[in-house]
């Protein structure tokens, strides 16, 4: 029996347990995907009694920083970011890390139709783990201006030092005026539920292209707003799906089934 889980904290609200195990059963694979809770101090005790019957693990809030001190190798989008999403066992049990977050994104942001070259200006909302691989993920469409709007200070440093990394011009400013940043051709808002509902009243007519990293509730206010204005969105949901059926090659070596994964997060979102 092959064994594979998600770990964060907090963890019980994760749709990663109903994506893979829909992927397993599609690929008649008879492999395990539990939830797991485990905070920043509990992972290094959690990862030293791992047996050979573990496969991967999917890496969700407050790990995805913590874990690369617990990597013997790395994908090169996961030194970029300081972020890993996805480790896989590999022989010998050597732990290696990946990012499927960024080419998830991007992934979902081709699903609102926008294709590289398509983006001039960008904004990302957040400045944690995921506004990170927002950056890799604006720079791999050819991106040519980011402002990253962060609700703590001391963030601006490492999200200007992901920008230099990529070759991608990145400013910082407050969260006290992420209205202003919502002018822009794309706009990924990576902060937890509720945090821009302040933004509502402020949609700009005829906005671009947003995508709200959110899943549940579903749609968030920011979004139902922008719809309202006829604007694109792509969906937290969608961004989930596409990260995890990367996560799922990884782990299994098998194509992805992507439309099973996508059906599977819909029904559990509805049952919820």
């Amino acid at each position: 029996m092959n064994r594979a889980a998600v770990l964060g904290s907090p963890i019980a609200h994760s749709l990663s347990p109903a994506l893979h195990r829909a992927a397993y059963a599609s690929l008649g694979l008879d492999w395990t995907y539990e939830a797991v809770e485990c905070t920043a101090e509990a992972l290094p005790a959690f990862l030293d009694v791992l047996d050979p019957s573990w496969r991967g693990l999917s890496i969700t809030m407050p790990l995805k920083q913590v874990v690369l001190a617990h990597l013997d190798a790395r994908d090169d989008l996961v030194d970029v970011v300081q972020a890993a999403n996805t480790v896989v066992m590999a022989e010998g049990g050597r732990r290696v890390g990946w990012n499927t977050d960024v080419p998830g994104m991007v992934d979902a942001l081709g699903e609102a139709d926008v294709a590289a070259g398509d983006v001039g200006f960008a904004t990302v909302m957040g400045g944690g783990a995921t506004a990170r691989s927002a950056l890799a993920a604006l720079a791999a469409l050819h991106c040519q201006q980011v402002t990253v709007f962060v609700r703590r200070p001391d963030a601006a440093d490492e999200l200007r030092a992901v920008g230099a990394r990529l070759g991608m011009p990145v400013t910082i400013e407050s969260w006290a005026i992420a209205e202003q940043g919502l002018l822009a051709d794309v706009v990924v808002s990576t902060v937890p539920s509720g945090v821009a509902d302040r933004l509502v009243g402020m949609v700009p007519e005829a906005p671009g292209v947003l995508l709200d990293v959110v899943y549940d509730p579903w749609p968030t206010s920011l979004a139902l707003a922008w719809q309202q204005l006829s604007g694109t969105v792509a969906s937290g949901l969608e961004l989930l799906v596409h990260q995890a059926a990367r996560q799922v090659e990884l782990m299994t070596g098998r194509p992805a089934p992507l439309a099973v994964m996508r059906a599977a997060g819909a029904a559990e979102l509805a049952s919820r």
